[in-house]
């Protein structure tokens, strides 16, 4: 299996207990950790069992100490993090939805170190020297134009050296605003058409595709929750058409009935057979999604989506489509019933699932 090698932003994450409001909670007793999309794909793929490097820009104190030994604890290879004394270390602060309130994120991320820290300060050629793919998404270009010329400058480095390249889109409305010349989607489908050209599977969920890069899903309302699955196929099909170098497209697709039950499932369109191949499927054989009524956790679903879908495409056993995105599917299906950011199902729990067996009876 290929080591994968991830790239991006790690942040505190600050978080009410339970489904408390910041204004109940604050001051008073908080959750830490810590996380960031990049770093929660990597301690995904090393806790189904691959190898997995995090790559990024800490400052140099005692905090910042404790989240890389936190990640090494965890499986992952921190050994490519650049330790600095330009910038900080981001926090986010999250509150909890639950049924008709959605959750809330509030960013404090300005100035932190991968903020600052230019493409030439990291060793491009140790990175990638022991990896086969490389994986990166839209947050840490949407950071500061430091962090999008490192970030473009990282897929192409990849390239060279025969890397697979996987990107999630990732899209932040309240980032991509380092430059007030433009609206924020202008600016991430600027930068990020930049950075696409150099990737070979894409990873979206049902409104990232419209908001960056304007192609949109007919039938679809994704605010309200009301998706037309059949039609995001054909948005696969126009983003291969925008950038031919893109092999794979995986589509996340999340119906929000509130905070607390969503449908979740997937798809994964291949662009050399023209294919495309949904996640989960009923007895017949056709799309019928997980349905998640009791949500612990929905942060960091997609990037469970992700690992799982890198992980089984780097397996002998998995590494075929419509294996993939079941496999995909059920990973960040089983990631909504843990709390915190790091999906800690094992591989066999996420085949366990993927081949029908949802009951959660006890495992004796």
């Amino acid at each position: 299996m290929k080591k994968v090698a991830t790239f991006g932003e790690i942040m505190i994450r600050v978080a009410p207990e339970g489904f408390l409001r910041f204004a109940q909670a604050m001051p008073g007793m908080v959750n830490t950790m810590f996380s960031g999309a990049e770093a929660n794909v990597a301690v995904s793929v090393a806790h189904l069992g691959g190898e997995s490097k995090y790559v990024t820009a800490l400052p140099k104190h005692a905090i910042a100490d404790a989240c890389v030994s936190t990640l090494r604890g965890l499986g992952v290879d921190t050994s490519s993090i650049v330790r600095t004394d330009a910038g900080r270390l981001g926090i986010f602060f999250l509150e909890s939805g639950a049924n008709q309130r959605p959750s809330n994120v509030v960013y404090d991320r300005e100035y932190s170190s991968i903020a600052m820290t230019p493409a030439e300060d990291y060793d491009w050629d140790t990175i990638f020297a022991d990896c086969g793919w490389f994986h990166v998404t839209g947050i840490t270009p949407a950071l500061s134009k430091t962090a999008a010329d490192a970030a473009i400058c990282a897929v192409q480095e990849a390239k060279k050296r025969g890397l697979t390249v996987s990107s999630d889109l990732n899209f932040r409305k309240k980032l991509w605003k380092w430059d007030t010349s433009c609206t924020n989607k202008e600016l991430a489908k600027r930068v990020m058409s930049q950075l696409l050209p150099y990737v070979d599977v894409l990873i979206a969920n049902e409104s990232d595709c419209a908001d960056v890069l304007g192609i949109h899903a007919d039938n679809t309302d994704a605010e309200m929750g009301k998706l037309d699955t059949s039609r995001y196929p054909d948005v696969a099909r126009k983003v291969v058409k925008m950038f031919p170098n893109i092999q794979k497209v995986a589509i996340t697709l999340r119906e929000s009935h509130s905070a607390s039950h969503n449908s979740w499932g997937g798809t994964l369109y291949d662009a050399v057979t023209d294919e495309a191949y949904f996640a989960p499927l009923n007895a017949d054989g056709e799309y019928q999604p997980y349905e998640i009524r009791n949500i612990v956790d929905r942060v960091g679903g997609g990037d469970s989506f992700a690992a799982g879908l890198i992980f089984a495409l780097n397996s002998d056993d998995m590494n075929t489509a419509p294996l993939a995105i079941r496999f995909a599917a059920a990973a960040s299906c089983l990631a909504h019933s843990i709390y915190g950011d790091y999906n800690f199902s094992t591989c066999a729990e996420v085949k366990t699932l993927m081949n029908g067996n949802g009951s959660g009876r006890v495992q004796r």
